[in-house]
């Protein structure tokens, strides 16, 4: 079992900056694999950015590439995801979640069919 628990969203104008926080606990060197998904409205949840943990390789979707960076903190058990230059198409509940890494590619992370946990979810709102 693994614990998520995320923090740091909220509402902000375009243009503007947010830390999303992840801590995870419980068996987390089964998942090495940590992501963030998002979800809006009537819009299906999309992958945002993940990494594997161990060797620190972070890949994105392309509408966030550039603007957003994944990273983590592995005494604090922590993975971060930096929003910047936001943009009201940003605005979603973000997720924080767990995958096992084994065999996993970053498509396929990306994609979330082998999400084992998922936190409660983020709002992040971003106005024009």
């Amino acid at each position: 079992q693994v614990r998520l628990v995320e923090s740091g969203g909220g509402s902000v104008q375009a243009g503007g900056s947010l830390r999303l926080a992840c801590v995870a606990s419980g068996d987390t060197e089964t998942y090495q694999c940590m992501g963030w998904f998002r979800q809006a409205p009537g819009k299906e949840r999309e992958g945002v950015a993940i990494i594997f943990t161990g060797g620190d390789r972070a890949y994105y979707a392309d509408s966030v590439k550039g603007r957003f960076t994944i990273s983590q903190d592995y005494p604090k058990s922590t993975v971060y995801l930096d929003l910047n230059s936001l943009k009201p198409e940003d605005t979603a509940t973000y997720y924080c979640a767990a995958q096992p890494h084994g065999g996993l590619t970053a498509p396929q992370a990306l994609e979330g069919s082998r999400v084992a946990f998922w936190g409660q979810g983020t709002q992040v709102t971003v106005s024009s």
